[in-house]
């Protein structure tokens, strides 16, 4: 990048804590340079300041490391600022990119064929359930504690604690994420929590006011449809899928204090979700759907809850905070109209539990050059790419408490997407993976959708379908020795 040496000096001042954001900004403006062209000027500040912080990043000069990523945002995000790390470090980034649909069958195929194609590859942390206990990827605590291996601005304990426990896991199945013998199996890069996204114009016109539990929550949706035109009040993840029940449900289900497992003192493990309470809250949710939900329920994903949201066929989601902030812009038909809260699901509750997905990076165990992969997933991973991705690029959320406490990523939040940052700092605290870690996860959440599928259908009462839910998975945990 090629600048006057004003525009250097500015930058660095701030980069070193001289100049407040605003301050910096406005001087740019004045010689006129742009807010983007002033966050990519910033952004090189930080590049330099990184390669003057005394860790030899020049080591793997010349070598070269390969991805495998996910079409994403986050991706988009490395890959604009792609050139500030071959810069910085000497070292080359090649990457195949594929769409979810195909993705994580790409991973699979990759690791289990031992190949060493790829050093490097996002993921989701759920799936490093199976990939750990394979010996398919690497424990990356061994790198994080080196000095030699890990530059000193890296700063791990600046990753939201929630959310950091939530990429570790000591394998044992039912053993507690983030305990003190767990694998850090991923590095968490960006994440989602798991409240609600509201059409504000349609609040607006139908005199609605944005629930605060599962039984508002109910109601106000079947209060938009009927005061709505051809709209559906609620929308939630319904397919045949472990990702039905992850999003708004779980979130749900963990504020009220309920497990999808007991595990027991000797390690034994069995199903947790045929109580009382869960009885309670799976019938509120049953029929919150069959009222108020998409007519299609039962095909909804998270592009159809989205995608509907945008279009303004449904009043609000409790889905990934994200998918909200993403139709909250673009050619979406309701961009500038959607509002954001958070959302306990029980009335007793301090404060809500959003259940998680966290996009991370994971380390391919037969990589054959593990240390400059490293130094790859440490600035890929470090709050200067952080803050990079959040600020000039869609990177949300992110999972630097640093980042989170920048003004201007909050500021260009509040303008544009409203109650958006509240409702982060408010759950945030509460935010982390709420199952039990162990190797049936997809298979038995699966069928948990499938149950629910069911239910709403009036295929099962609520009652029945959970016991015989419970039966089952109580089946399979004892088939593969768990139970």
């Amino acid at each position: 990048i090629s600048m006057y040496e004003k525009e250097k000096k500015l930058a660095k001042s701030y980069i070193d804590g001289k100049v407040s954001r605003r301050s910096m900004l406005r001087g740019m403006a004045s010689m006129g340079v742009t807010a983007s062209t002033a966050g990519v000027l910033v952004n090189a500040a930080a590049t330099q300041a990184l390669a003057q912080n005394g860790f030899d990043w020049k080591k793997y000069s010349g070598t070269t490391v390969k991805l495998l990523l996910n079409q994403h945002p986050y991706a988009d995000a490395m890959i604009a600022n792609l050139d500030n790390f071959k810069e910085l470090t000497g070292m080359d980034v090649e990457y195949d990119i594929f769409p979810e649909d195909v993705y994580f069958d790409k991973v699979t195929a990759a690791l289990s064929s031992g190949s060493s194609e790829y050093d490097a590859f996002m993921t989701g942390a759920y799936m490093t359930w199976t990939y750990g206990p394979a010996g398919w990827i690497d424990d990356l605590n061994e790198y994080i504690g080196d000095d030699s291996k890990t530059n000193p601005d890296y700063n791990w304990e600046d990753m939201l604690e929630g959310v950091r426990k939530s990429c570790a896991w000591n394998g044992q199945p039912g053993g507690a994420l983030g305990s003190d013998d767990a694998k850090q199996w991923c590095i968490p890069w960006g994440y989602e929590q798991n409240n609600l996204t509201y059409n504000s114009r349609m609040f607006n016109e139908a005199g609605l006011t944005v629930p605060t539990n599962i039984d508002e929550l109910a109601s106000t949706a079947a209060e938009a449809k009927a005061k709505l035109n051809g709209v559906y009040g609620i929308g939630v993840r319904g397919s045949r899928s472990w990702a039905t029940i992850h999003p708004g449900f779980l979130s749900a289900y963990a504020n009220f204090g309920q497990k999808d497992l007991n595990v027991s003192d000797d390690g034994m493990l069995s199903a947790a979700m045929n109580t009382d309470v869960s009885r309670n809250m799976h019938e509120k949710w049953v029929k919150m759907i069959q009222d108020s939900g998409a007519p299609d329920w039962s095909t909804h994903t998270w592009y159809q809850a989205g995608t509907d949201l945008g279009a303004g066929k449904s009043a609000m989601i409790f889905d990934a905070d994200i998918l909200g902030y993403f139709m909250n812009g673009g050619d979406n038909a309701e961009a500038g109209n959607l509002s954001f809260a958070p959302f306990a699901a029980n009335p007793e509750a301090k404060a809500p539990t959003p259940n998680i997905w966290i996009w991370s990076l994971a380390m391919a165990n037969a990589s054959k050059q593990k240390d400059a992969t490293w130094y790859f997933l440490q600035w890929a991973s470090g709050p200067e790419h952080a803050l990079f991705g959040a600020t000039e690029m869609d990177f949300v959320n992110p999972v630097r408490k640093s980042v989170w406490a920048d003004a201007g990523f909050r500021s260009r939040l509040d303008k544009s997407y409203p109650g958006y940052v509240e409702m982060h700092d408010i759950s945030a605290p509460g935010a982390q993976i709420y199952f039990t870690a162990q190797p049936l996860f997809f298979d038995l959440t699966t069928e948990w959708a499938a149950t629910l599928q069911k239910m709403v259908a009036n295929e099962v009462p609520v009652d029945e379908g959970l016991d015989q839910l419970a039966q089952s998975v109580d089946r399979q945990l004892k088939e593969a020795g768990l139970g």
